[in-house]
Parts: C-alpha cells; sequence; structure tokens
C-alpha cells in the first residue's frame, strides 16, 4: 500500500489528500509536523531530501512532488476516470499540473504567506509585496478563467486530477483574500465546482484546524 507522508495545513498535501480521497486510492498516512521542522528531519529527508512536503513511499520507490504522486496513485489504482489514458486528454492533464507547480502555486503562494501564515506569526501583512503580485496574478487567474469558460472543469466536462493540482494553491481562497470574484468562471469553479466535491469538503476540516482555523 502507498505510504504518504504529509501535514494538511500545507498547499500540496492538501491536494494529495483530496486527490487520493476523490479516487478512492487507499494509503497509509504518516504524519510530519511541518511548523516543528518534521521534514528536515534525517529520517525523512533519507526520503524527499528536498526537505519538502509531502513524499510517498511505495515498496522500493521513493516519491517526492506531490503531481507526481496524483499521477503514480492514479496509474496504480486504474483511476481512469480521473486520470484518462487518453493520449490527448492526459496530455492536457500534465499541462495543468505542470503550469501549477511552475507559476501557478508560485503566485497564489504570494498571498498564503501575507494573509495566512504572517497573521499566524504574529506579524503583519505587507501591501506592497501584493500589490507587486498582484498583475501577474490576474493574469494567471485569466488563463483559468479563459479555459473555464469553454467547460465546467479543466479539461472537459469531466473533473481530473488536474482540477484538484490546480485548486489546491487557492484552497484558503477567502483567507488568502485571492480576488476571485473578478473572474467568474473561476470563481465558479471553485465555488461551485471544487468545493462541492465530496473529497474536497472530507479533507477542509483538517486544513482549517491544522491552521487554527476551523
Amino acid at each position: 500500500m502507498l505510504k504518504v507522508y504529509l501535514d494538511p495545513c500545507t498547499v500540496n498535501c492538501r491536494k494529495v489528500l483530496a486527490g487520493l480521497d476523490l479516487m478512492g486510492a487507499p494509503f497509509e498516512q504518516v504524519h510530519v509536523d511541518y511548523f516543528t521542522g518534521g521534514h528536515k528531519s534525517p529520517d525523512y529527508m533519507a526520503i524527499n531530501p528536498n526537505a519538502a512536503l509531502p513524499a510517498a513511499v511505495d515498496g522500493d520507490l521513493m516519491l517526492p512532488e506531490s503531481n507526481a504522486i496524483l499521477m503514480y496513485a492514479a496509474e496504480i489504482n486504474g483511476a481512469d476516470d480521473y486520470y484518462p489514458r487518453d493520449p490527448k486528454i492526459r496530455a492536457d492533464i500534465h499541462r495543468w499540473m505542470l503550469w501549477e507547480a511552475a507559476t501557478w502555486f508560485p503566485s497564489c503562494y504570494v498571498y498564503l504567506v501575507e494573509y495566512v501564515v504572517k497573521p499566524l506569526l504574529g506579524a503583519e501583512p505587507d501591501a506592497e509585496v501584493i500589490a507587486k503580485e498582484a498583475p501577474n496574478w490576474h493574469k494567471l487567474a485569466g488563463i483559468l478563467d479563459a479555459r473555464l469558460a469553454q467547460s465546467r472543469w479543466l479539461t472537459g466536462d469531466h473533473v481530473t486530477v488536474a482540477d484538484i493540482a490546480v485548486a489546491a494553491p487557492m484552497h484558503l481562497h477567502p483567507q488568502q483574500r485571492l480576488p476571485v470574484a473578478d473572474h467568474p468562471n473561476l470563481q465558479r469553479w471553485m465555488v461551485e465546482g471544487i468545493e462541492k466535491l465530496p473529497s474536497w469538503q472530507r479533507t477542509q476540516p483538517a486544513v482549517l484546524n491544522a491552521l487554527g482555523l476551523g
């Protein structure tokens, strides 16, 4: 069985939890405390030398990177509904997951740090940091909004692991103060689509409780 090392408070761990739940994949969860630096321990770094969460182990396979974990779990569990084998659909899924990791996550993370992490640590948000990032965020959100004007989900009429991956960086969008209302198709997808998924709803309390927001 896939063993997953994570802390539900982090974006990428939430992504993996929601994605595994969506596809009904069995797994063993091992808690690694992010705020006490558990991800930097020698034992954990033997699994993921990047000292980042999450990571997964399946026999002799040690697999960091949240998107890789979702792809692998879908493959070994035959979750074709959420990771279709059609080469064109799968390429589109990969496109969005790569885009999320390289581009979307870093932009949303600025808002997460300023409006969620800093207050948790007793610090004030930096308005200049937000103002600097806002044009980039709106540009990226516009890309999503345009795509979601064409279909209910990112790759068509059915939810896939790509939707979970792209939603994860904005999983606390009210607390992050992400201006999703400026992008109505993105807002519809998140509020009426992602947040109505049972897998998303089941994994939300752990995030809120871990961050003291529940």
